[in-house]
């Protein structure tokens, strides 16, 4: 893969709705920076959630897009979280190489008393359940789910349990979403969601170095008295989330700042390789000859107790896309 070393001016920023994977090899880290605009505004205000929906998708759609670019193969990843709160349930899909779709599910009713009662953090908005997060490589092959409890964190930190129970890869990460004002081109006001997020991972080439680096002891597996060091976090890696930590919320949005800019003021002490960007697209994969063919498998009995008005009617929770059937398509022919 093509790299650059950031130098300022002489880089072209990726800019909006772009993945940029990168590389500090003296703290052995890697990850993944973006800031999305567009793609996500397009996807949040087609389907006009209430406010604390649309940032609790926010932040699972960065995530997704996070995780799933650093895919090497044709599939598909997918964050699928399912929980008893007013928001029950986010689905966010991400298909290689570079499309996204999402949505949520909401009681109104139970949203309505949450905002009211200024109810409004991710454990009280999506309550106690489980967070799957599934790689899909296609028809012949067996789905890879990691499941995670929402415990009452954020996502940020149960991302970061995610990959400490299932990859055993020390990871942090920071997400943050912002809905900016800005003046239309007639004058008025106009909302525009942005969002934006990083990950990083401590890499080393030895494994010996590399083992449960950032578990405190008693989390991690049992260890011998030589081994003892093992548990004591690296160097390198807690430098690594020192300068994470850092990171103000706004800079994770601020369309100025950008995430090259980011990555140079966090690591250009260390040399920082940036490699080529990964755009993200908003695009829903479904089609009205998917749709047909589910209905096809419909008994005959299920086609007609889903006319209505003398048509079938399916909206794609995804995209909102409306499609209409004949139900003599599906029906028995006398």
């Amino acid at each position: 893969m093509p790299d650059t070393s950031i130098r300022g001016d002489e880089y072209i920023f990726a800019g909006d709705d772009a993945v940029v994977p990168f590389q500090v090899e003296e703290l052995d880290a890697r990850g993944r920076a973006v800031q999305l605009g567009p793609t996500l505004d397009d996807i949040l205000s087609r389907h006009d959630y209430p406010e604390p929906v649309a940032r609790l998708l926010a932040e699972a759609i960065v995530l997704t897009v996070l995780l799933g670019t650093s895919l090497k193969f044709e599939g598909k990843f997918i964050f699928q979280s399912q929980s008893d709160g007013p928001v029950d349930m986010l689905v966010v899909d991400f298909r290689t190489p570079n499309s996204v779709r999402a949505y949520a599910r909401y009681d109104d009713e139970r949203l309505a008393d949450a905002i009211a009662e200024n109810r409004l953090s991710p454990v009280e908005l999506m309550g106690s359940g489980t967070l799957a997060l599934t790689v899909d490589q296609g028809e012949y092959t067996q789905r890879y789910q990691g499941i995670v409890a929402l415990d009452g964190s954020n996502l940020e930190e149960i991302a970061k349990t995610y990959f400490r129970q299932s990859e055993q890869i020390p990871t942090d990460l920071r997400l943050s979403v912002a809905k900016l004002i800005e003046r239309g081109e007639d004058g008025k006001p106009v909302e525009q969601w942005r969002a934006g997020g990083l990950i990083v991972q401590f890499l080393p080439e030895s494994e010996l170095r590399m083992r449960q680096r950032d578990l405190p002891a008693g989390d991690g597996p049992e260890a011998d008295e030589d081994d003892e060091s093992d548990l004591l976090e690296d160097d390198d890696w807690a430098e690594v989330k020192a300068l994470v930590a850092t990171i103000e919320s706004s800079e994770l949005t601020d369309p100025h700042v950008g995430a090259e800019r980011l990555l140079y003021r966090l690591f250009h002490e260390r040399g920082v390789r940036v490699f080529d960007a990964v755009p993200v697209n908003d695009d829903c994969s479904c089609s009205r000859e998917k749709i047909a063919g589910v209905l096809s498998g419909f008994t005959a009995e299920e086609i007609t107790d889903s006319i209505e008005d003398g048509k079938i009617s399916v909206t794609c929770e995804f995209c909102s896309t409306e499609y209409e059937f004949d139900p003599a398509e599906f029906l028995p022919k006398n």
